[in-house]
């Protein structure tokens, strides 16, 4: 038994041929659109006019002086936005206006508390506090475990840096 794989188009039913053209459309913004960008495929004569259908729209967000919570993002037509300039014509505007820098891209590393059983003996850069290290002394075969579940390195005291690291006896 075979399995046969039919294309239509999202726009019109249309069921395309093997040979076929087909484009892919994302949509990225729409008011009926609720869980983010999707797809639809169609074929290169059903969205060949969109370009003439396309708005020329200025696409602003209105931030809170104080910088509280999140900007409103608001589509308007170009020319309804234009005419919000009444000293200065919008063109112009727009030149001199200070430029927006894109926000710089963070770490958003998490933090761990190392200091605790759910994260003692995970690899880190930091310091080894006392509290960490007495845990991984105390509860090694607990710490190696949900190590080893996490696919991470295992401590052993044996290893002289481990040892060193984590207080282990006969270290100096």
């Amino acid at each position: 038994m075979g399995k046969k794989t039919i294309h239509v188009s999202d726009f019109t039913g249309t069921v395309l041929q093997q040979d076929d053209e087909a484009v892919r459309v994302v949509v990225l913004e729409h008011p009926d659109l609720v869980a983010g960008p999707v797809q639809l495929d169609a074929t290169p004569a059903e969205v060949e006019n969109i370009d003439d259908a396309a708005l020329d729209v200025a696409v602003v967000e209105i931030y809170d002086r104080h910088g509280g919570g999140e900007p409103r993002r608001v589509v308007l037509t170009a020319s309804e936005f234009d005419a919000m300039a009444t000293d200065v014509p919008m063109a112009q505007l727009l030149k001199t206006a200070e430029r927006v820098r894109p926000p710089k891209a963070r770490k958003s590393a998490e933090k761990f508390d190392y200091g605790t059983l759910e994260h003692a003996g995970k690899p880190h850069r930091g310091r080894v506090t006392e509290e960490e290290a007495r845990l991984v002394r105390d509860q090694l075969d607990e710490v190696n475990k949900r190590l080893a579940d996490a696919g991470v390195r295992q401590i052993d005291p044996a290893d002289p840096e481990h040892a060193l690291r984590y207080g282990f006896p006969g270290v100096s």
